[in-house]
């Protein structure tokens, strides 16, 4: 029962922590624009590959 009494405030500061990020996330425009990294990601942006590497003489 003794643990108790540590385990609680533990789980309590834990619990206000986590609630404290997300309000944090929600103030700072986390959620603001969910689908478009998913979409953004499927979109060819037209990149030019790399030029490949020259090779220098030894």
């Amino acid at each position: 029962m003794t643990i108790l009494h540590l385990l609680i405030p533990i789980t309590l500061l834990m619990g206000a922590i986590g609630l404290g990020a997300f309000f944090w996330s929600l103030r700072s425009s986390q959620y603001d624009d969910l689908a478009g990294d998913a979409e953004r990601i499927l979109h060819d942006d037209g990149d030019t590959p790399l030029p490949p590497k020259k090779e220098t003489a030894r």
